[in-house]
């Protein structure tokens, strides 16, 4: 029995496509629009989840986890010292773990002779800030040992209490706009530093570079008006009060209440506050919660919360691509179509293979390579055109909305995404949909009698 090469197969395939191009044009035309409008169509799912969920995940706020103590023997201390933060930091796909203590006094803050009401000071790591993303909106971070960062509304007065007719009168001026706290980078913050010599108190001066500003808070009515100094200045403060964090060590420390409030020396063990462990990435943050917890951390994350909102857009893709599969399966009623009148179309030569001995496998495979090929031809093309309407629809509807709706779009926000998952998935759709209405006249076509095609009657 005579057997076809593959290649005279794929041979025949290209003959027999050319006899009818307009059909097969119009038959690869509905593939690539089955195929596209399934791209298209999912592409929305995968770009409001990448624009909303995926943002939300990269930031700080969902990548941190926050440990506020250590379980050990059935005890429980919210206290993390030096070897904590050394373990937390060797965890992996923890980039930075970040901690924040206050200074135990107020050091009586002024800039240009101007006194500063309310807020701290807070001494943090800016090394591991800087990789954890500490926010600012205007500036830098320190760099030198005497630079600081200033919080956003650390030049906003605490409002002063009116009389009741005068209290309309003052409730425009209470909304008034603060001074920008921008314009204080690269002026001097002076300091006092409150200590005790001999028994009688006494006030060392500093001097702080303000480099930067810290974000507005996402909360109306959280004010930050604190200062942020690093470990240098931090160190400059302690060795003036002799004291862990600045805390003023008065004459007498015996009658001020019981031993854990009073002043730690510096020869002790410093313990950190507000300890927070970030991850390299939100898909990180669960796995590195259960490890550190198994070490005995009591800690917490928002992240584990998103698996809603994830699940809720897992949903929604699937159904776009179910009823972009539809737009595909109606497509490959053309591939049936054009099929099947191939079969009848090519009775003759298909009886003549037969005669000369080619066996229904190889006749079979002729028909499932030609459709195979058309649904190849619409997939590349339906991708293709995908992709440009992608960027299209991105480039053009924040346009359409400004224009129209009187709407400000975010810059990176994207309407329309393709990952490359999305890609495979639409073409093993539509290549296997394809294989499959070819598969039924492919079938019909090893039935074809040899005396009857030689006839043309079929």
């Amino acid at each position: 029995m005579e057997r076809l090469k593959f290649t005279d197969q794929v041979r025949f395939v290209r003959q027999n496509m050319k006899k009818n191009k307009s059909r097969l044009f119009m038959t690869v035309l509905a593939t690539a629009m089955g195929c596209a409008f399934l791209i298209v169509l999912a592409s929305v799912g995968f770009g409001l989840q990448k624009s909303i969920v995926d943002k939300m995940v990269g930031d700080r706020l969902v990548t941190s986890i926050d440990i506020w103590g250590k379980e050990t023997g059935g005890m429980t201390s919210s206290e993390l010292g030096e070897d904590d933060i050394r373990y937390l930091r060797s965890v992996e796909h923890v980039k930075a773990v970040t901690y924040r203590n206050y200074i135990r006094q107020a050091l009586s803050k002024t800039v240009d002779g101007t006194a500063l009401s309310g807020g701290g000071a807070i001494a943090v790591d800016f090394e591991a800030e800087t990789k954890a993303g500490f926010g600012l909106s205007a500036g830098r971070l320190p760099q030198g040992a005497d630079e600081i960062v200033i919080g956003y509304h650390i030049r906003e007065k605490d409002p002063e209490p009116a009389a009741v007719g005068q209290a309309a009168s003052t409730s425009s001026q209470s909304k008034m706009e603060p001074v920008p706290a921008k314009e204080w980078i690269g002026k001097k913050m002076q300091l006092e530093v409150t200590h005790y010599v001999n028994g009688v108190e006494q006030k060392t001066p500093l001097t702080a570079t303000i480099v930067g500003v810290t974000k507005e808070p996402t909360r109306e009515w959280n004010k930050d008006k604190n200062i942020y100094m690093g470990e240098p200045l931090l160190q400059k403060i302690e060795s003036i009060t002799g004291t862990q964090f600045g805390a003023v060590q008065k004459p007498n420390p015996g009658n001020d209440g019981p031993k854990e409030t009073q002043p730690k020396p510096l020869s002790e063990p410093r313990q950190y506050n507000q300890v927070q462990a970030i991850a390299d990435s939100a898909e990180y943050v669960k796995g590195i919660g259960e490890e550190i917890r198994s070490k005995g951390y009591l800690n917490h994350s928002i992240a584990n919360e998103l698996k809603q909102v994830n699940m809720v857009f897992l949903i929604m893709k699937i159904g776009l691509v179910f009823v972009g599969t539809i737009a595909v399966l109606i497509a490959s009623i053309g591939i049936f179509n054009t099929m099947t009148m191939a079969v009848t179309e090519r009775a003759q030569d298909i009886g003549i293979m037969k005669a000369i001995g080619a066996h229904p496998t190889a006749i079979r495979r002729i028909f499932l390579l030609e459709s195979g090929l058309i649904g190849l031809l619409g997939t590349v093309i339906g991708i293709t055109v995908s992709y440009v309407l992608s960027v299209a629809v991105n480039a053009a509807l924040p346009i359409l909305i400004r224009t129209f709706l009187d709407e400000q779009v975010p810059e990176d926000f994207r309407f329309s995404h393709i990952p490359l998952l999305l890609t495979v998935i639409a073409a093993v759709i539509s290549l296997g949909v394809a294989v499959l209405s070819g598969s039924r006249p492919a079938k019909r076509a090893t039935k074809v009698d040899v005396l009857r095609a030689l006839r043309r009657d079929v």
